[in-house]
């Protein structure tokens, strides 16, 4: 006896999973499930976002380029308020730098949606930097914040809509499969569907392997984020997003305090993800070595789980030896701007059609994120068959 029977069960309802819900509710009968006791706790809930057209592996970029349209103009009544505020994202770069901005700049895709602009262009953008820091920066006048609950709340609303149920508290338990498709037991019920969407984030390795799927390497890393008061005087609102072309440290506006990080990624076990003093007092010591702010007293402190695949892509498709299961995990850093495209990529796929054209223009394949490019790389593949 099962607690429900749907067409597509959901794990995991941050945005991955609230996106291709949503998007499948046109004609599927959907449920979410969400291990937590509210949707998007440890990844999404925690994301300081920027929608920006450079940042990422070229496939993220293309599905960044695709996921535009419908953040800077989202359907009617999706949210109250626009999902994106433009900021300009600023990457700099010491002397010693100044030939990776070059080899930055070089990709095509790059240079269509930013420009190179000199010290004292650098320096104008950003006033926080200390004098003679900067040699140079490459500006992308567009990229934007993205107002991240907003975005959420508007994919799981349509998922209501459409008749779609949301399960907190349902951390799955045990998957079996069965002739007709999955039965997965979780504290809060039974449930019953032909296909299970893998969208468990941090723990979407460890789901596969309840599945009888072995792991693709989708591993988490723990990111700090730290909130400090600006300089007295100093208007930041207009700051860009300032970013090290390294990616040593980033900081921007965020409500009134600068954010500061680190741009750590320290692999760690799929968790409740906390900052780590230490991690805290690089952010500071890095974005005070390049700036003149000068930090003594820390507003907030926390850290966030980005999860990624050996190749830093995401993973959405089917997996080629386990029938109904569906990859849609390993979205790194990129969950939130990429989302609409992803989701749609995700819809479609789960239900067996061709990538969408509009996808298909702005570069998307299919093949560059099936869970089948990391065949050579894992473990042959169990089947687990109940009932």
């Amino acid at each position: 006896m099962t607690d429900g029977k749907f067409d597509v069960l959901v794990i995991g309802a941050g945005i991955a999973g609230a996106t291709a819900a949503a998007l499948l509710a046109k004609d599927r009968r959907v449920a979410i499930l969400e291990r937590e006791s509210q949707p998007g706790y440890h990844s999404t809930g925690r994301s300081a976002a920027l929608f920006s057209e450079t940042y990422g592996n070229a496939m993220v970029r293309a599905l960044s380029r695709a996921s535009r349209a419908f953040l800077f103009a989202p359907p009617e009544g999706f949210a109250e308020y626009p999902l994106v505020r433009r900021r300009g994202t600023l990457h700099i770069a010491r002397q010693d730098q100044l030939k990776l901005l070059e080899n930055f700049l070089a990709l095509p895709d790059v240079a269509t949606h930013s420009r190179g602009v000199d010290a004292a262009e650098t320096f104008r953008l950003c006033p926080l930097l200390r004098p003679g820091y900067a040699a140079a920066g490459i500006h992308e006048p567009f990229a934007s914040d993205v107002d991240v609950h907003a975005l959420h709340q508007g994919y799981l609303k349509l998922a209501r809509a459409a008749g779609n149920i949301l399960i907190t508290d349902a951390p799955v338990v045990r998957m079996d499969r069965i002739h007709e498709g999955w039965i997965v037991r979780t504290p809060a019920g039974i449930f019953e569907a032909p296909v299970v969407v893998n969208a468990a984030g941090a723990w979407a390795d460890e789901l596969a392997e309840l599945a009888g799927a072995a792991p693709l390497g989708i591993v988490p890393h723990r990111r700090t984020a730290v909130l400090v008061d600006p300089p007295q005087g100093v208007n930041i609102d207009e700051l860009p997003n300032t970013i090290d072309i390294e990616e040593l440290f980033y900081f921007k506006p965020d409500a009134g305090q600068l954010f500061l990080s680190p741009a750590d990624e320290t692999p760690t076990i799929p968790c409740d993800a906390q900052p780590d003093e230490i991690d805290v007092a690089i952010a500071i010591d890095r974005v005070q070595s390049a700036t003149t702010l000068d930090v003594t007293r820390v507003r907030r402190k926390w850290a966030g789980l980005r999860s990624f695949a050996p190749d830093r892509s995401p993973v959405i498709g089917y997996d080629p030896d386990i029938e109904g299961f569906f990859w849609l995990a390993g979205h790194g850093g990129y969950g939130i701007q990429t989302a609409p495209a992803a989701g749609q990529l995700a819809a479609a796929l789960i239900r067996r059609e061709d990538v969408p054209a509009d996808l298909k223009s702005f570069g998307v394949s299919s093949d560059a994120v099936s869970p089948l490019r990391f065949r050579k790389s894992v473990s042959p593949r169990r089947q687990v068959v109940a009932g």
